[in-house]
């Protein structure tokens, strides 16, 4: 009798289980892929190899591995901000774990101000794309990438930028980032992204020491102030300048993207380039 009570408990169990709703939690599946491909970086870190050399007539060059005990990881020294020009966050984070599209970031920014964290700050994000900053050619290598839910025509909400800034002190705080280094996608690829776009809270973000911001008190330019040096100065890629122009206006005019550079324009940029 007893052994048939244990019975029909296991049974009634079995019967339960499979009438009771599969709990699917979302991306086990590409947390997998995550988890297998960052075993493979650890592998080529771990890899102790020496060079494999050959002088001018074919010989090898005599090589060995020799660890040194004085190193650490490569850390990020700009963040760039984006716009996700998608409908939502989950939109996004379904973007970012298909292999097709060829993109991902760091950090996705919701509008309910949930900061989705989707890849370890110290390894290479594909964000950026073709873009320079400076003498910066390869911008994915030394920055983290940080894509805002938003579509590019609707302002950014308070919450949202709440979070934004709590995540850009912590990283600014982690990995001593300056204050120049807060940058735009459209200021590393004028021309080729709009992003974060004229609506982005450049001023606030300036305000709380992210990036930089023209006094409100202008200082006059001078007349013979040369503005393609001074964009080119502060970082700008000024092989097409009319590109270079308007990705400065949308970061810091905001109200005007047209190619053309006004006495306001003039006064903003020299006022900007000072502090660099």
């Amino acid at each position: 009798m007893k052994n048939y009570y244990v019975l029909f408990i296991i049974a009634a169990v079995a019967i339960v289980s499979s009438c009771s709703p599969k709990v699917v939690v979302p991306f086990v599946e590409t947390n997998k892929v995550y988890k297998h491909q960052t075993d493979s970086v650890v592998e080529v870190i771990q890899r102790e190899l020496p060079a494999a050399l050959l002088d001018s007539v074919g010989q090898p060059i005599a090589s060995e591995w020799v660890g040194t005990v004085n190193f650490n990881l490569r850390k990020p020294n700009y963040v760039i901000l984006h716009y996700t020009a998608q409908d939502s966050l989950a939109q996004t984070l379904k973007t970012f774990t298909l292999v097709k599209p060829q993109v991902s970031a760091h950090y996705v920014v919701g509008k309910d101000g949930k900061v989705v964290h989707m890849l370890n700050d110290y390894l290479r994000a594909w964000h950026a794309g073709v873009s320079k900053w400076g003498s910066i050619s390869d911008m994915n290598s030394c920055s983290i990438g940080i894509e805002i839910d938003n579509n590019g025509r609707e302002p950014f909400n308070d919450i949202q930028v709440k979070s934004l800034l709590a995540l850009l002190a912590q990283l600014k705080k982690v990995y001593n980032i300056p204050t120049a280094n807060f940058i735009g996608h459209q200021d590393i690829a004028p021309g080729r992204k709009p992003d974060p776009g004229p609506l982005f809270p450049w001023k606030l973000l300036a305000d709380k020491g992210f990036g930089y911001w023209p006094e409100y008190l202008l200082v006059p330019a001078p007349d013979n102030f040369d503005y393609a040096t001074a964009l080119r100065l502060i970082g700008y890629d000024t092989t097409n300048l009319t590109n270079a122009i308007v990705a400065f206006k949308r970061h810091f005019i905001q109200t005007d993207e047209t190619p053309a550079m006004t006495q306001l324009d003039l006064n903003v940029l020299y006022n900007v380039y000072r502090k660099y």
